[in-house]
């Protein structure tokens, strides 16, 4: 089962900070900012602030989530 990246961000939200994302649980920011740094995801900078727009996050999470079958989960 995948997850389903668009219920649990609320679609009010349209750019979203680095610290708004680690709050909704999705990733931590001094890994968002390694995922910035390699150019795996486009940003949005406002001031100093660097944003993301919720499609490109749930874009990227949708295409870096591995599905583990249970099976694999129990052999781990």
């Amino acid at each position: 089962m995948q997850t389903n990246y668009d219920n649990l961000i609320p679609e009010s939200l349209l750019l979203l900070n680095l610290r708004t994302i680690e709050e909704i649980g999705l990733v931590k920011i001094a890994t968002m900012k390694k995922i910035i740094a390699n150019g795996n995801i486009a940003i949005t900078r406002i001031g100093n602030k660097i944003h993301i727009s919720r499609l490109e996050l749930i874009r990227y999470l949708e295409e870096n989530t591995a599905v583990v079958s249970n099976e694999k989960k129990n052999h781990a």
